[in-house]
């Protein structure tokens, strides 16, 4: 996939329905039972007040069709290494025809620029299960939560 092809955004209201399929396909493709999917789908899914509350971009290609999207706001200091600064990522979901084409990276490489652009230290990621060896390709480091009160033990952290 041509990276000068894609074009990346904020998202708008009437996004909402394609982020949402795109949500719930690359959802469906991960290693958890069809019933644990099921039920933690509306989790994953966005509405109007997140659109409030989040940076929700998406990457579309010419043709204006969105292939992916991630989300992210600032991280609570609580959950960072050493009460640093950083952006949450809520998370990147990419459109299951498109995955391994780039399209979650450069969403990646725009969510680090986004916290570089406001000054802070880092790049949080709470992990789901199976995307691990995605976010550690791209540099993000796995934090130690041995012996830590923590309420997400699968974190992984990127200074920038």
């Amino acid at each position: 996939m041509n990276a000068a092809s894609l074009h990346l955004r904020a998202a708008t209201l009437t996004d909402l329905d394609a982020v949402n399929r795109i949500i719930e396909a690359a959802v469906m493709t991960w290693p958890l039972s069809d019933r644990v999917k099921r039920l933690s789908l509306p989790t994953y899914k966005y509405n109007e007040l997140d659109l409030k509350h989040l940076n929700l971009m998406v990457i579309e290609n010419r043709e204006k069709n969105i292939l992916g999207i991630a989300a992210w706001q600032p991280a609570d200091i609580r959950y960072t290494p050493k009460n640093t600064s950083a952006l949450l990522l809520h998370g990147i979901y990419v459109d299951p025809k498109y995955h391994r084409k780039g399209i979650g990276s450069l969403l990646f490489m725009a969510a680090e620029k986004a916290a570089k652009d406001h000054y802070l230290d880092g790049l949080l990621v709470k992990a789901k299960v199976g995307s691990e060896l995605f976010y550690q390709a791209l540099g993000m480091q796995k934090l130690d939560v041995e012996n830590e009160n923590r309420e997400f033990v699968n974190r992984y952290w990127k200074a920038v």
